[in-house]
């Protein structure tokens, strides 16, 4: 297969986002991360009907975030090997927020049905602003440095967030200062 995926493609239009409004073809970008495959091939690795997996595809196929890649005749018919048009996706504007929820479903029908015990780790800590800065950057330089391991081997997906959730209002005087033990 000799189209390669370019480096970095750009989220940001209305198209696009509309792509990725639907869990299954976030998984079928993750299933696309490193090598072409067809529409059997990802029907049958996602757990779903060949139809379904042609109809999402398409769709990210007109938002220009899938490609065919190569064609080959068989049983008198033509497969079509399909490709991820960038090994990474930068979002930007109002949706990027919104692509998260959907996102996140995504990966949770990943772990469902994911082989062997998937590391699932959610913690919820008290960080400075420049602890949790130097957190999220280490995390992000470790994913990124990741070398993939080749065809061969199989496939792993990594999830990373380093998030401040809402905070709650304080309701009484003593729930912002630091509470101290009775003598």
């Amino acid at each position: 297969m000799t189209d390669e995926m370019v480096d970095r493609l750009e989220i940001s239009t209305a198209e696009q986002f509309k792509a990725l409004g639907h869990p299954l073809r976030h998984r079928l970008l993750f299933a696309l991360g490193q090598e072409a495959a067809t529409i059997s091939q990802l029907a049958t690795s996602l757990g779903t009907a060949k139809g379904n997996v042609a109809h999402h595809l398409g769709v990210l196929r007109d938002a220009g975030m899938v490609r065919v890649v190569e064609t080959r005749q068989v049983r008198g018919g033509t497969e079509q090997y399909y490709r991820r048009a960038a090994k990474l996706f930068d979002f930007t504007g109002e949706g990027e927020r919104a692509n998260t929820a959907v996102t996140l479903q995504a990966v949770a029908a990943e772990l469902q049905s994911a082989t062997g015990r998937p590391m699932l780790n959610l913690r919820n800590i008290r960080l400075t602003e420049t602890q949790a800065e130097e957190l999220q950057a280490r995390l992000d330089e470790m994913v990124h440095n990741l070398v993939d391991a080749g065809p061969g081997e199989a496939r792993y997906g990594v999830l990373v967030s380093v998030y401040r959730p809402q905070q709650p209002e304080p309701t009484h005087p003593t729930d912002t200062a630091q509470l101290t033990p009775p003598n």
